[in-house]
């Protein structure tokens, strides 16, 4: 049996066993428990591999193995639970978006900004560059998936513009600096490769960085401009 095939046979035992003496227990025969009239001592004549009926397996790699299959579990559970847009019902193609970037911004893979115009609770057009990966962290997204909340720029964001008050506020955010006094237009520098992303429509975004024009029934406009920053990641577009 080669290394591959012993670790799956492990990998098989660890799965249907809770302990390493559940394992010893199942390779003891009534027999054997017959002549030799103590347990314990079964279970080290099948840990020492004089006794038994299947695979050898020593207890070091019985624990090891169950430890790594349980960080791996809990990984998978912590992920599924941190993603707060897994198993949303979502009809709108921005929430669709928005859901499909959400694993990459949060582990640093694509840093996504997101441009949102569209009307606030008082009726004012505002407009804004919202740096998605930072706001995924410093707040719940559950209510917007949910649709019980609409995501808008605030005067916190990177760009936030009210075209009514014609107030105007500009803020580097945790992931990109703002380069507000460009003659070309605005734009951000990513921080962590002092990449340059463009978000005139009229130009290019920028290397590694596209820009993506979200259909949506939720707001006035919606754009998307992802920036990959780790590897090469495929972004679907709706």
């Amino acid at each position: 049996m080669n290394q591959e095939e012993r670790l799956t046979a492990v990998d098989n035992i660890v799965t249907q066993f809770n302990t390493y003496e559940d394992f010893l227990d199942s390779q003891i025969t009534t027999m054997d428990l017959y002549y030799l009239e103590d347990e314990s001592l079964a279970r080290q004549l099948v840990e020492l591999g004089y006794r038994g009926i299947g695979e050898i397996v020593k207890r070091e790699d019985f624990e090891a193995r169950k430890a790594a299959i349980e960080t791996v579990r809990l990984a998978e559970r912590t992920q599924k639970k941190t993603l707060t847009s897994a198993g949303k019902d979502l009809k709108d193609n921005f929430l669709k978006a928005l859901a499909v970037r959400e694993e990459d911004n949060r582990n640093g893979e694509v840093s996504s900004v997101i441009f949102i115009r569209d009307k606030n609770s008082h009726g004012q057009e505002v407009s804004g560059y919202i740096d998605y990966a930072h706001r995924l962290k410093s707040e719940d997204f559950e209510a917007y998936f949910n649709g019980k909340k609409r995501l808008l720029p605030r005067p916190t964001d990177m760009s936030f513009y009210n075209w009514d008050s014609h107030v105007a506020v500009c803020n580097s955010s945790p992931n990109y600096q703002v380069i507000a006094d460009n003659p070309e237009g605005l734009l951000f520098k990513y921080r962590r490769d002092r990449k340059i992303l463009n978000v005139d429509p009229k130009a290019q975004p920028g290397e590694n960085s596209t820009r993506t024009l979200i259909q949506t029934e939720l707001y006035i406009q919606a754009v998307i401009f992802d920036h990959i920053s780790r590897r090469k990641t495929k972004i679907a577009t709706c």
